[in-house]
């Protein structure tokens, strides 16, 4: 057969299915085991690589990390790929073209669980779609994105790469990325192919250890875990990432159950040699059983079997699994299954009807930190800093006198980033003290002084730079460091204070069991503090961090996350009042790593129990040396105005059926300042079947308010916000009394009862 020719765009099922069925009956078995192959390089690509592909060995090719111009900067580099394989391979195959586009490709937008604290699914939604213009010009068409992995352990550094705690709101935003990173139609030139992960409950690694495993209740894996997956899917994500870890002690390579039912129609795929891994895990065959001369072997059939149908770097299923089929451990079907699985994303995608649609360099030279995408990154990096405290008003500052910009990560323009922004090049960020600079102007004097170290540890240092230079050590001594900046802070007005994580402290691989300021930027501060200059905490950081002290002491402090390549002047932005703080948390804060897991839907327990006996809240005395609350709850977050709310009312106080039942409050901004505030909407169930969470998210509406105004907010609840899933694992609700409380986050609600009955 002569090269394949090209297919018109079509959503046609049929067409799509009659190319297929003629393609694969000319394909030869180790052209469709090609299709399963997965592998990585980088620009230019390696001659042997070329050759895989030159013989139709090669279904995808994924770009490496460290450092990797693979799909940046323009489309040439990986136009010759494509090139190799359509013009050169016997069918004229094309390849999938994947790279690990997280927060932005090269316009770097805040990491994802900062994006989640705005509570905006249309700014998720904005910046996936820029992410995807940038990555679609550079001839990719494939993203393995969004983690939609639930995260409730703030050790955990992947953390960062999420949404946060909970799977309702978690869910609104994994479909908001699928339809900003797959846009109208996954054959347009400025579509990519998402690809949703880390499939499943990698979130949830016993003692926040990444790449452990999972053990849990079959129910709660279904009510907290599974439900991003869902919504996912539903939203038409293409493809789907295995996890690393086992839950419930079966890999999800292997969990051919899990697969079946949450990820039918959808491409998946194994992570970066997720099936070799199994080996450590002593998994054998379904019945136990394993090649002890070559386990390889075994996983890889047993991979397939379950439903993985491209192998990523593995090399199982493109060595062994002629053997497997010769053998009749794997059967035809299986291994046509996988590849049709291949094709039909390559063909939903348009590679078949033009396989370098996406190979432009105007459009390129047009998107790719395009003005409009920094202007967005600038928004959407404001909009998710969270502010923990403002003792006596004292954001947001004048831009007149004497300010100082003090530590490690005020001038830095390489961690500001954060992890997993391979793509993003440093001289195109803005670091806080170029932000504040910028925004005072001739104003105000500005200084700046290093203060400390990000550690003093050499061997982090040593992990912390494993993807380039990213953290350095001053060779000043931490005293000498600590003296000039609490000399400057003395002649200054203010201080700014910028300490946290360097970028790879957070993300993949990067557990911690301190999950505090690390020590020497913790003395700096405490140095600032007694100098009695007023002190203004502004955090970088991925994760939830421990600030007992800093929340106890430090006037004010706004976190800023990894903020992305506009995160400066975002910063600048509400530290000077050109914009007003809306984030909101979508992790529970601890006041101590000894708290943690500590999620604000906890159910409640009939010891020590709480003062009043009420449901939704949680007694104080279950550690001898400290409080079981949180140091800031679930959905907080402060404003430079105030909100008032007034009485939950709803539409009926007995609701029969389906419903719906409407559930309205009034919010008053009381404050002299023009404010955001995000409405939230919890749900309890008091008296189940089974122990229900204490209390969990059904609702939310972020509203600006001007000084004095009112709004009336309102929420619609069904039945399908009152189901869980029962021990046999049916998807239930019961009738009885609930609690709806509104309020500005988890733990200060106004509450309302209702009755709700089934006719």
């Amino acid at each position: 057969m002569s090269p394949i020719p090209k297919t018109p765009k079509t959503a046609d099922p049929a067409q799509m299915d009659a190319f297929l069925d003629a393609l694969m009956a000319e394909m030869t078995l180790p052209e469709k085991l090609g299709q399963l192959n997965l592998i990585t390089t980088n620009i230019p690509v390696e001659e042997d690589k070329l050759a895989e592909i030159r013989a139709g060995r090669v279904g995808g090719m994924l770009g490496g990390l460290f450092p990797c111009t693979f799909g940046v900067n323009g489309p040439e580099g990986l136009r010759a790929v494509q090139a190799a394989a359509v013009q050169e391979s016997r069918l004229g195959i094309p390849l999938l073209l994947a790279y690990d586009v997280i927060h932005g490709h090269q316009t770097v937008f805040p990491i994802p669980l900062a994006l989640s604290c705005t509570w905006d699914t249309g700014h998720v939604e904005t910046t996936a779609r820029a992410a995807a213009r940038e990555a679609s010009a550079s001839g990719l068409n494939w993203v393995f994105s969004p983690m939609v992995d639930i995260g409730r352990d703030p050790r955990w550094g992947r953390i960062a790469e999420g949404s946060g705690e909970d799977p309702y709101l978690g869910s609104q935003i994994a479909a908001a990325m699928i339809r900003g990173l797959q846009g109208t139609a996954l054959s347009n030139s400025d579509s990519v192919m998402a690809c949703v992960k880390h499939f499943v409950a990698y979130g949830a690694p016993e003692g926040g250890r990444d790449y452990n495993n999972a053990d849990m209740s079959p129910a709660r894996l279904w009510d907290v875990y599974l439900p991003p997956f869902q919504a996912a899917v539903a939203a038409g994500a293409g493809s789907a990432m295995m996890a690393f870890s086992a839950v419930n002690g079966v890999p999800s390579h292997a969990d051919q159950d899990l697969l079946d039912k949450i990820l039918p129609g959808v491409l998946k795929v194994s992570d970066f040699d997720g099936i070799p891994e199994m080996i450590a895990h002593g998994l054998g065959d379904e019945a136990g059983q394993i090649d002890a001369a070559d386990p390889l072997q075994t996983l890889s059939e047993r991979a397939l079997r379950a439903g993985v149908q491209m192998d990523m770097m593995g090399k199982g299923f493109i060595t062994r699994l002629e053997a497997a089929l010769t053998a009749g451990r794997v059967t035809q079907a299986q291994i046509d299954a996988a590849c049709r699985a291949v094709l039909e994303a390559k063909y939903k995608l348009g590679l078949f009807a033009d396989p370098f649609a996406r190979f432009d360099a105007d459009r390129a030279a047009r998107v790719i930190l395009a003005p409009e995408h920094r202007r967005a990154a600038r928004a959407v990096a404001a909009e998710s800093c969270v502010l923990l405290k403002n003792d006596g008003d004292l954001l947001p500052l004048a831009k007149t006198g004497t300010i100082a910009v003090i530590g490690p990560l005020a001038d830095d323009t390489r961690n500001v980033l954060g992890p997993w922004a391979f793509q993003g090049d440093p001289a195109t960020a803005v670091s806080v003290l170029a932000g504040v600079q910028a925004a005072v102007g001739a104003g105000a004097t500005v200084l700046h002084a290093r203060g400390a170290n990000i550690t003093e540890d050499r061997r982090m240092l040593d992990l912390l730079n494993f993807a380039g230079p990213k953290v350095d050590l001053d060779p000043r001594s931490p005293q000498e460091m600590i003296a000039e900046a609490v000399e400057i802070a003395r002649r200054s007005d203010v201080v700014i204070a910028v300490v946290g994580e360097a970028a790879e402290m957070s993300g993949e691989s990067a557990s911690r069991m301190d999950i505090g300021i690390p020590d020497g930027q913790r003395d700096l501060l405490k140095a600032l503090h007694r100098t009695g200059t007023p002190v203004v905490l502004v955090t970088l950081n991925g994760r939830p961090l421990t600030l007992p002290w800093e929340a106890e002491t430090l006037p004010a402090i706004l976190v800023s996350w990894f903020g992305g390549c506009e995160a400066g002047n975002a910063v600048a932005d509400l530290l000077f009042g050109d914009r007003v703080p809306s984030g909101r948390l979508t992790t529970s804060w601890p006041r101590h790593v000894g708290q943690v897991p500590l999620p604000y839907d906890r159910a409640t327990t009939g010891r020590p129990g709480s003062a009043d006996n009420d449901p939704g809240k949680y007694s104080t005395r279950c550690y001898l040396d400290g409080p079981s609350e949180p140091l800031f709850p679930f959905g907080f977050g402060l404003s430079t105005t105030r909100f008032s709310y007034g009485a939950v009312t709803v539409d009926r106080e007995v609701v029969h059926g389906a419903g719906p039942l409407t559930v309205t409050v009034s919010v008053t901004n009381t404050g002299t300042r023009v404010g955001v505030e995000t409405v939230q909407l919890y749900l309890t169930d008091p008296v189940a079947s089974v122990v229900r969470p204490g209390k969990q998210l059904r609702g939310f509406r972020k509203i600006r308010l001007e000084p004095g105004q009112t709004e009336a907010v309102s929420f619609t609840l069904t039945t399908a916000d009152l189901e869980f899933h029962d021990p046999a694992l049916n998807r239930v609700w019961e009738p009885g009394r609930f609690l709806i409380g509104v309020g500005p986050h988890s733990s200060d609600l106004k509450t309302v009862s209702v009755t709700w009955l089934k006719d």
